[in-house]
């Protein structure tokens, strides 16, 4: 799980996917990977999630994927059974996070209050989801969430975009942002493939600079390469 947290700071995005048909999956991870990222969300809003995560982690097993939208123990079952290794909730449910931690996938649950956070912390965690967080008073609510919380560390999801990306990767307590802009359903429906590697190159470019972690950057590079050989 550790493991699972250093590899999504490493990447700094997660792409946050709501997929409609299973067979768009691979294209979609290649397309990801080919504008710099190996890690993807995929969220249990539709019903082609959990194959869609099965192909991709077959088809890239040094990719990180994840499930979101996780709302009960059933779902985190149905997600690590197909591959996932990341669980992510719009809220904080105790028995999910419970049984995620006894399943060996790392939970982020999503919070948006002090007392949320103490909860994720009397569960043993250190990785929440800060959501929804621009309706929440975005990287300004980070800041002032985070000062009595020095050993949590911040997802914001809902909002995030290009524009204020790296308002929120600039801060060091934000370990990822999660977004869908550069995955968007529309973009994928129409198997607009190209522009989703557009987006996603534009999004590591803006952070990049920002981030401290030159090794998992080249470990990260390294793994992308031999991926889109093996593809």
């Amino acid at each position: 799980m550790k493991s699972t947290l250093e590899k999504l700071t490493a990447a700094g995005i997660v792409p946050v996917v709501t997929i409609d048909n299973a067979e768009d999956a691979i294209p979609l991870a290649k397309a990801v990977l080919a504008g710099g990222l190996n890690c993807i969300e995929i969220t249990f809003r539709t019903k082609a999630a959990a194959e869609a995560i099965s192909l991709i982690t077959k088809t890239y097993p040094d990719m990180i994927v994840g499930a979101g939208t996780i709302l009960t123990a059933e779902q985190v079952d149905k997600a690590v059974s197909s591959g996932a290794v990341f669980i992510v909730s719009p809220g904080i449910n105790p028995e999910t996070v419970k049984h995620s931690l006894s399943k060996n996938v790392l939970p982020v649950p999503g919070v948006a209050t002090a007392s949320e956070i103490e909860i994720a912390i009397s569960l043993g965690l250190e990785a929440v989801k800060f959501f929804p967080a621009e309706q929440n008073g975005g990287i300004k609510a980070i800041k002032t969430l985070s000062a009595p919380y020095p050993n949590v560390k911040f997802m914001p999801s809902g909002g995030v975009s290009l524009k204020n990306l790296k308002d929120y990767m600039s801060f060091e307590k934000v370990f990822s942002c999660g977004g869908s802009w550069m995955v968007e359903r529309k973009l994928i429906s129409e198997h607009n493939f190209s522009k989703i590697t557009e987006l996603t190159k534009n999004a590591v470019e803006l952070v990049e600079p920002d981030r401290d972690f030159p090794q998992d950057h080249i470990d990260r590079r390294q793994v992308i390469v031999e991926m889109e050989g093996h593809a």
